[in-house]
């Protein structure tokens, strides 16, 4: 039986890049090679990464707005320090909105003076901060659009004057925004783009070369830039499975048609939560996430009851992170609406019989 995945990452992708991915490492293009095998500096991978840099910037809608896509490794987790190194001269304001937000502000603090404008630690992060300032002679103000682990995002950002970094791991591509007021975006591949490898850096060139320290070289977003994502070996897998995830949303209609499927996914998600007595969301209301949606039973005793049920029907990755406790539903872009509604029967299911 076909699982139900709503794995909170590395996440589900969509079937037909898994097939073509998968014939792909056996021979690629009818060449006699595998993927994994031929020279990342061949015209066959150099077309892939100059594709998956345009698709990129194209989904986005920063095509021709001064802005390079880049193709890295070491995670999301090395663009926490890759950032201030880059950018960070005197000081720098973050948004404290969650584990991933912490652990940016604790990497950055090794470099210079870090300010928390706004936190909701006071809550174990269930909301999103609102109402604070962001200083007009900060470096950068840094934030993280979607918060995995509590099931909170941001659904506006505030109007500022300094340039604005935000990590997308978990939302990127899958709302309509202006990602044009955005200087910097980075974001893990592994929930809404392709496999773990590769995290995808979008940079608006000109808030670069501005900070008086030397960077090391692998360090270096204009070095990275200068080499078209090539300055060393690439996570050759990795970038071209996320070249078809994104010919796969190209394909769909782009970042608008997936919108509409993910509120009708989180819609649906939400409504059982709170129409359903044994179940209460974790997330203030206004904060939810449109793609983690995470909760609790209200009643312990059905714990086993209940993921027997989810078990049975097939149902996977739905336990929530040990900061949370209880239950996450991470509904990414590649999750059909009919995994949601299964989860959702279960659930009701569970009512009938309590």
């Amino acid at each position: 039986m076909k699982k139900h995945n709503f794995s909170a990452g590395p996440s589900i992708l969509p079937q037909s890049v898994l097939l073509k991915a998968s014939e792909a490492i056996v021979d690629y293009n009818n060449t006699g090679l595998s993927l994994i095998e031929i020279s990342h500096r061949s015209k066959e991978f150099v077309d892939i990464m100059e594709n998956a840099r345009a698709l990129a910037l194209e989904l986005l809608g920063l095509e021709g707005k001064g802005y390079k896509a880049l193709f890295l490794q070491g995670g999301a987790s090395t663009q926490f320090l890759m950032v201030a190194m880059n950018l960070l001269e005197k000081r720098a304001g973050y948004l404290n909105t969650g584990a991933w937000s912490a652990k940016a502000i604790k990497e950055a603090k090794k470099l210079d003076d870090i300010y928390e404008v706004a936190s909701s630690a006071d809550a174990n992060y269930n909301y999103i901060p609102k109402g604070y300032d962001v200083p007009s002679d900060y470096d950068y103000f840094h934030c993280t659009s979607n918060n995995t682990i509590f099931g909170t995002q941001m659904k506006s950002f505030p109007k500022t004057s300094v340039p604005m970094v935000c990590d997308m791991s978990s939302d990127i591509f899958s709302r309509v925004i202006d990602y044009s007021q955005f200087d910097l975006i980075y974001a893990g591949a592994q929930k809404n783009i392709g496999p773990a490898g590769t995290t995808l850096v979008v940079i608006k060139e000109d808030i670069l070369g501005k900070v008086s320290r030397d960077i090391p070289s692998i360090m270096d977003y204009k070095l990275h830039i200068k080499a078209g994502s090539m300055f060393n070996t690439p996570p050759v897998f990795p970038v071209y499975t996320t070249m078809l995830t994104l010919e796969w949303l190209k394909g769909l209609g782009g970042v608008a048609a997936i919108a509409e499927e993910n509120e009708k996914k989180s819609r649906l998600m939400y409504s059982e939560i709170d129409l359903n007595p044994l179940f209460k969301g974790f997330a203030a209301k206004d904060d939810r996430s449109m793609m983690n949606a995470t909760f609790n039973l209200t009643n312990d005793n059905l714990k086993e009851t209940f993921e027997t049920m989810l078990k049975e029907a097939g149902i996977s990755a739905v336990n929530g992170h040990r900061s949370v406790g209880g239950y996450r539903a991470s509904m990414y872009n590649a999750l059909p609406l009919d995994s949601v509604k299964a989860l959702v029967e279960v659930m009701s299911e569970l009512e009938a019989k309590a």
